[in-house]
């Protein structure tokens, strides 16, 4: 699996969702609302970490130079 995000992309994305979990953590957002965040922050988490974006790869985008 090759990577398709950019540094500056990558580490947008890890911040995101780190925020994101931390704000249910500490009950900012609470509910269904929380239980998105999580899965919306893991997923920005996940995709920042490992540098691949699957939507970005079914639509042919790259923000990393070749």
């Amino acid at each position: 699996m090759k990577t398709n995000e950019a540094g500056w992309d990558r580490i947008v994305r890890s911040i995101a969702g780190i925020a994101l979990i931390v704000l249910d953590v500490v009950n900012v957002i609470t509910g269904a609302w929380g239980i998105v965040a999580v899965v919306v922050g893991a997923v920005l988490l996940v995709t920042g970490v490992t540098g691949f974006c699957p939507l970005y790869a079914l639509l042919k985008i790259k923000t990393k130079k070749a």
